[in-house]
């Protein structure tokens, strides 16, 4: 699905939701409706200025069985399929975890060096 292949880049490259819409030109909210795929067809328009601002091509989104991608799958070790695997066992969503790491990036940019 696009949707969840511009969030997977948009988040690799460290991009908010807010910050994508800004350097690509796209509302927030459209952003919002084609990553959680309520908007399944964006124009190729949209998808060109995602793609330039993502840094990749329109046929790069539309591919969602990328050989790097399914590489860097198989190349998490050990320790972090176990530590997803707690993480969800003991009851923490992804919108906890998206929170933490969102606290934690802002920890880090504000000065906060405990990691």
């Amino acid at each position: 699905m696009v949707g969840m292949r511009i969030k997977r880049l948009r988040i690799k490259k460290g991009y908010s939701i807010n910050e994508l819409s800004e350097k690509s030109g796209i509302s927030k909210s459209y952003l919002s409706y084609i990553e959680r795929g309520i908007q399944q067809n964006p124009s190729l328009q949209v998808l060109s200025r995602l793609a330039n601002t993502l840094d990749t091509d329109v046929e790069d989104l539309l591919d969602n069985k990328k050989k790097e991608e399914i590489i860097e799958l198989q190349n998490i070790d050990d320790d972090w399929i176990q530590l997803v695997h707690e993480a969800i066992q003991n009851g923490i969503t992804k919108k906890d975890f998206a929170y933490y790491l969102d606290f934690i990036k802002f920890k880090k940019l504000n000065g906060g060096n405990d990691h």
